[in-house]
């Protein structure tokens, strides 16, 4: 009756990996239980997810052939494109969110159309643009761009506003932290820079105002949801944000956050199911309204069992 924080499946969102080919179901090594999925086999994930009490998933593409402009990302043949088409006839009632950005598609393996070894911010933001119109063309609900380019939610809001498409959501990675928990998320995806890093365009995880500003500024330009990412270690910024701002904060709680509970579970050193659930209150009570999670299925039976939530 007193408890203070809350939770509902209905804020779950899963991420998934799907990738070019045929009868693919591959697990992750560095995410053991995660795997990537060939559009052939993703609606059995899918129905898996569903059957979970999962309502949500992210999407994210892996594709064959990549180049310097990332073109599979905005192809209208491209991964994510055929992926959307088959799940929304396979597996209708789930909500398709998307992770918008380049990094998956390009060959140097940065989030935009680079000038030398500089990303070129203004140049890019057509090709997300692009890129998240296909991704709702092909049956998209919302669109997350995850690049961290200035502009880039504005830029999107008008494109899919002059499309017709006023009406779908922009989840934005507004608070996006160059962090070295995405190691294993680039093992998955094959993400890695081929040089330098991204510290170019994601954030200083000193900064703090910073943030606040980030996340100000996209809302202006139209962002319907803003994420903090990662979870663990960026609390106090889904606090700050959560009390200045009158849209939903998402927290995404990325690879290596999961890959270390996964291993210290394996060792015996952790209680993995319990290390879940307070990883997730945590989140929640910090502020977050929607948990972006590899232990998705995992929360909604526990939320289902009566153990939290």
């Amino acid at each position: 009756m007193v408890r203070e924080t809350r939770m509902d499946k209905s804020s779950l969102i899963y991420p998934i990996f799907v990738k070019d080919g045929k009868n693919i179901k591959e697990e992750i090594p560095s995410m053991e239980g995660q795997f990537r999925y060939s559009v052939d086999q993703l609606p059995y994930a899918l129905e898996e997810i569903a059957e979970a009490g999962v309502s949500s998933v992210m999407l994210f593409g892996i594709p064959e052939h990549k180049d310097e402009m990332g073109s599979q990302a905005y192809a209208e043949d491209g991964i994510v494109q055929r992926a959307l088409r088959e799940a929304k006839k396979q597996v209708p009632d789930l909500y398709y969110i998307t992770d918008v950005c380049m990094c998956e598609y390009t060959s140097h393996g940065h989030c935009g159309v680079l000038c030398g070894h500089e990303v070129e911010n203004d140049a890019t933001l057509e090709l997300l643009s692009k890129t998240a119109l296909s991704h709702v063309q092909a049956g998209a609900d919302m669109v997350a761009p995850s690049d961290m380019m200035d502009g880039r939610v504005g830029a999107i809001r008008r494109t899919l506003d002059a499309s017709g498409y006023k009406e779908t959501p922009i989840m934005s990675y507004a608070v996006k932290y160059a962090s070295a928990f995405y190691g294993p998320f680039r093992d998955a995806a094959g993400s890695a820079p081929s040089f330098g890093d991204r510290k170019s365009y994601q954030m200083d995880y000193h900064n703090r105002r910073e943030a606040m500003k980030e996340a100000l500024t996209d809302v202006e330009e139209g962002a319907d949801i803003l994420m903090v990412k990662p979870a663990l270690s960026y609390l106090d910024l889904v606090s700050e944000i959560s009390k200045a701002t009158c849209v939903p904060i998402a927290a995404y709680s990325v690879s290596g956050e999961y890959a270390m509970v996964k291993a210290a579970s394996k060792m015996g050193w952790i209680e993995e199911d319990k290390i879940i659930c307070e990883m997730a209150v945590g989140t929640y009570r910090a502020g977050a309204g929607i948990y972006l999670t590899y232990f998705a299925k995992e929360l909604a039976r526990f939320m289902e069992e009566g153990r939290i939530g």
